[in-house]
């Protein structure tokens, strides 16, 4: 297969990493980037010899410190092989490094597909599954769910493979790991025949989508929608397997829809709002009046993704699906009866409940509530507001986006913490991946 990696060793970089949104910087001691499992693990025996921590980044797309360290930082660029593609068993096996984007359009080749992803593309295949990044699905859950065996290095440099047969108990929490457990060198997902996804965007009244949200989960294979504060708009996008034939967008009006409009404009309407916040309500109105309803048939990546090039931070929780209207529905009130002024659309996504021990969907079904501010924009009171909203209906931070919550916290809402925390104990007693998020999160 193509992508395979070289095996000759680099000599350790020095830097600053900063992540994709620039509100996270780390001055690790040395950066690493090995090219097989062989010096990853080599790497991390290193690390301990010289008794320094270990963190592997993606691609920089979390909002938290959760890659960040100052000891020895694991760069994924070098672990990018495809290293199988098993038709028979519908799977295909790939490195930590392979970004989604490589990874969906290499399926497409082979007239192969994931069953659901997230929309954006630009992350590693480790990272988004441990920090647990999820699209919207009545019934396919995250991508972590869709893993089906995965390679991981541990804190004494041993590799574990690791499935439903082989190291069972390490398979259901490393699936969205966090990085606590050690450093993911492949995983395997299962995948199935390239489909069609017929997507139908319109218009809709917040009003309307509450009254209507359990139909529209109900009633659809992918139900999604933003709605624009400061406003009665949403923009609603349901995304069902179709027969076909494709019918992809016309390149015009792609290009002016999710280039010119979603990315161009709006990024200097960001900017405005930044510099003269008074003028966000009025930009969001027009914003919302804007929308207007469109169809198309496409392959599952080109549904399902979209470019991001707007720089943001970002907050999201997991709730309860049948708490979700409540949520919201206290979400607009409080943006109404505040002087926020929120230039970002509010995105609501949905997913069923999966067995992964610390997903933000173990144990029940969940709707996510994510909340976005313009890069250099002043966020703190609202994510504030958001997360006492959230917390009140017992909701799940996600771990790749900001939120104050700790393992006191945290603990009450996932029933398997302490499943998760004792196995950490088992596999990195001397907390080899440990940094300030961790230990925050997860307690010592």
């Amino acid at each position: 297969m193509a992508g395979t990696a070289t095996s000759t060793a680099r000599t350790p970089r020095t830097g600053t990493w900063h992540n994709w949104a620039g509100n996270v910087t780390a001055r690790p001691a040395r950066t690493e980037a090995p090219a097989s499992v062989d010096e990853l693990a080599a790497v991390v025996r290193r690390a301990a010899a010289d008794g320094l921590p270990v963190k592997a980044v993606g691609s920089g797309h979390s909002f938290t410190t959760a890659a960040a360290t100052d000891g020895v930082l694991i760069r994924p660029e070098r672990l990018t092989a495809i290293r199988s593609l098993d038709r028979a068993a519908g799977t295909v096996t790939v490195e930590a490094g392979v970004q989604l984007k490589h990874l969906n359009a290499m399926l497409a080749a082979e007239g192969l597909s994931l069953t659901n992803m997230g929309d954006i593309m630009e992350q590693t295949v480790a990272g988004a599954t441990s920090t647990g990044t999820h699209g919207t699905g009545r019934d396919s859950g995250a991508i972590a769910a869709q893993i089906t065996a995965l390679e991981l290095v541990t804190a004494d440099g041993s590799v574990l493979t690791c499935s439903a047969r082989e190291n069972p108990e390490v398979f259901t929490a490393v699936r969205v790991g966090l990085g606590a457990l050690g450093v993911v060198s492949a995983l395997t997902f299962a995948v199935e025949p390239l489909f069609l996804l017929t997507a139908r965007e319109e218009p809709m009244s917040f009003s309307r989508v509450m009254d209507e949200f359990d139909r529209l989960v109900a009633e659809n294979e992918h139900f999604e929608f933003y709605w624009f504060p400061h406003t009665e708009g949403c923009n609603v996008k349901r995304n069902n397997r179709s027969q076909g034939p494709a019918a992809p967008l016309p390149a015009v009006r792609g290009w002016i829809d999710d280039e010119l409009l979603s990315n161009g404009v709006f990024q200097a309407a960001c900017a405005l709002g930044r510099a003269a916040p008074a003028a966000i309500p009025g930009l969001a109105r027009v914003a919302s009046r804007a929308l207007s309803a469109r169809t198309y048939t496409d392959i599952p990546y080109k549904v399902f993704t979209s470019p991001r090039r707007v720089r943001f931070v970002e907050m999201e929780y997991a709730v309860p699906r049948a708490a979700a209207v409540d949520a919201l529905r206290a979400l607009k009130r409080t943006v109404e009866r505040s002087g926020l002024r929120i230039s970002f659309p509010v995105e609501v996504r949905v997913a069923p409940a999966d067995d992964i021990t610390l997903s933000t969907a173990s144990g029940r079904d969940s709707a996510y509530i994510a909340v976005h501010m313009y890069r250099g924009s002043r966020y703190q009171e609202y994510f504030t507001a958001v997360e006492q909203i959230m917390t009140e209906r017992e909701g799940r931070p996600h771990w790749g986006k900001l939120h104050t919550r700790d393992a006191g916290y945290l603990a009450d809402v996932y029933p398997r913490f302490g499943e998760f925390t004792r196995l950490r104990e088992r596999l990195d007693p001397d907390r080899r991946f440990g940094n300030d998020y961790l230990r925050r999160v997860l307690g010592s």
